[in-house]
């Protein structure tokens, strides 16, 4: 069994600073893990996708995974 950083650390390499669909983010990062001879499924990388909020952003419902997207957190312009 894989553990959760395993997944979440492979997840936040898929995650970027532009908006992109759960979907991809799910599909890219189970492609990286099953690459590294990790098996593990969709359902199983959505729900570690959730408990990152946190440390991403999101729009839309995540569990309905062509109609939300994700990024990493922006930094405001004021706070640089």
């Amino acid at each position: 069994m894989t553990a959760d950083s395993d997944i979440d650390r492979a997840i936040m390499q898929m995650v970027m600073d532009r908006w992109r669909k759960t979907a991809m983010v799910l599909a890219k990062t189970e492609e990286a893990l099953r690459k590294a001879g990790v098996q593990v499924s969709w359902d199983d990388i959505a729900g570690r996708l959730e408990a990152l909020d946190a440390d991403i952003e999101s729009q839309g419902d995540l569990t309905l995974w062509r109609n939300s997207e994700v990024r990493l957190p922006q930094v405001n312009a004021e706070e640089r």
